[in-house]
């Protein structure tokens, strides 16, 4: 992950642009976060009530996709949609990108159409690379390394299951992946007292724990899922297998055996909500029981993405 590390330290953060970028959860302090929470639940109140919005009338979102999405698109495709605003989808066979035009030449020529560019791509640097050269707001829909949006709507989750933030207890078990790391930091910003248990190898990287503990927090690190689980409030894990991790099939489900979320693990949390950012590979990172039982928590997650993107799209543009 040394891209993802040296690129945090580009001169200016991410160059010269005054434009607010969303790259990682703690490019919000813990005021920002709870502002843009507080802005995604309210929004979730009125599309709830019916109420229509038309905030970003006449603004368009650019969509930039080098990985296929579900959720990322359709959530942030209608969210637009729902503030009054248009999104455009631009795959990377679609635009000059895929023709080898540089990606700050995509940028700079997108912030020209657009009011806020989204970029799901590959390696983390590649956001970087975007926002540095944008004039608008560059959003992270997912890198290599960072999950910031998952993270959004996994807090507005627990905000709304456990009535805050205070004294919650969350687990992470599994791969110490990308949304591993963006949860991580999500925690540290909201006081979620937070353990991750992850194979040996498999953790995720020291920068980002260290920068957990800069903001605050102090996640407890250990290769014991049932340490990890004991007394949780909230029990998290993602798929083993990432896209482009294949052909580390075979490793990988050795590596893992012993850290699936099944009946049988909940049985030492404290009536535990399970959250899974989805797609869930049912039958190895979690039982298709436990997927389907009343402690999971994992549809509304995947609708919170569509309420906790809204919020963070007006506070990006200055709405709020």
């Amino acid at each position: 992950m040394s891209d993802y590390r040296d690129s945090r330290r580009a001169p200016g953060k991410y160059g010269d642009s005054e434009a607010r970028h969303f790259l990682d959860v703690d490019d919000l302090t813990a005021e920002e976060l709870e502002a843009v929470l507080g802005v995604a639940a309210e929004y979730k109140s009125e599309f709830e009530s019916g109420v229509p919005h038309d905030d970003f009338d006449r603004k368009t979102l650019g969509m930039l996709f080098q990985k296929p999405s579900t959720r990322t698109r359709v959530s942030f495709e209608t969210g637009m949609t729902q503030l009054g605003g248009h999104a455009i989808f631009l795959g990377e066979d679609d635009i000059q990108l895929g023709r080898g035009e540089p990606l700050k030449d995509t940028s700079r020529a997108l912030s020209r159409y657009v009011d806020v560019l989204m970029g799901r791509v590959f390696k983390h640097a590649n956001a970087v690379e975007l926002a540095r050269y944008a004039d608008v707001p560059v959003v992270n829909g997912l890198t290599d390394d960072a999950h910031p949006c998952q993270t959004l709507a996994d807090l507005l989750t627990i905000r709304e299951h456990e009535d805050g933030f205070e004294d919650v207890s969350a687990a992470w078990i599994g791969d110490g992946n990308n949304v591993a790391q963006s949860f991580a930091l999500g925690c540290a910003l909201t006081d979620v007292d937070l353990t991750v248990a992850t194979p040996e190898g498999y953790g995720i990287d020291d920068e980002v724990v260290e920068r957990a503990r800069e903001l605050g927090g102090d996640p407890t690190l250990t290769d014991d899922p049932v340490e990890a689980a004991t007394d949780a409030d909230v029990i998290y894990t993602d798929v083993w297998i990432s896209m482009g991790q294949e052909d580390e099939r075979d490793v990988r489900m050795d590596a893992f055996d012993g850290f699936q979320v099944c009946e049988e693990l909940l049985e030492h949390a404290d009536d535990a909500s399970v959250m899974h950012c989805l797609p869930a590979h049912r039958g190895e990172e979690i039982t298709d029981d436990v997927i389907e039982s009343d402690s999971a928590v994992v549809w509304d997650q995947a609708e919170n993405r569509l309420h906790a993107q809204k919020g963070l799209l007006v506070w990006l543009l200055d709405q709020v």
